[in-house]
């Protein structure tokens, strides 16, 4: 059984942050890894945001980011408060489709849904559907579309 880790992710971890946004698999859902490279870095260390890096076993193949709604106006609607968000991608393109997205995010928002977090909201781009499955697999059920700074998303929840 494969063992998730996820651990704070620190300014050396950045290189290879870059390095998996440049991926054609992050860039597709991602975009512009510039940019992107730019608000992760300039969130590192932000009091509302928290970001980890998530290893399987001892490998390291992914990127998190959990975030107080309430920091940021994400065009979700009303939240109760607490809420928080979720960002996340696969950085390692042969770790994607092997199902460790669906049980790293489901074993994290169950830690935070258990320690007193009332809803975990996640917003993918409705045109991804492995992504959606993935959510779906880690018991976040679809919501409505909603208008974000980014595009249009799914909105996706799960409640404590």
């Amino acid at each position: 059984m494969t063992t998730y880790a996820l651990r704070p992710m620190a300014a050396t971890d950045l290189p290879t942050i870059r390095r998996w946004l440049e991926t054609p698999h992050v860039w597709q859902w991602w975009h512009d890894p510039s940019e992107q490279f730019e608000l992760i870095s300039g969130d590192l260390g932000h009091p509302d945001m928290a970001q980890f890096t998530v290893s399987a076993d001892t490998r390291e193949f992914a990127y998190l980011q959990c975030y107080n709604i309430g920091a940021w106006d994400t065009g979700f609607g009303p939240q109760p408060q607490g809420t928080r968000g979720l960002d996340q991608f696969i950085g390692e393109a042969d770790m994607v489709g092997c199902g460790h997205g669906s049980a790293f995010i489901r074993t994290f928002t169950d830690q935070l849904l258990a320690s007193g977090t009332p809803r975990v909201v996640i917003d993918p781009d409705p045109a991804n559907e492995r992504a959606i499955r993935c959510y779906e697999k880690a018991g976040f059920c679809r919501d409505r579309l909603v208008d974000t700074p980014d595009g249009p998303a799914l909105l996706m929840m799960r409640n404590r």
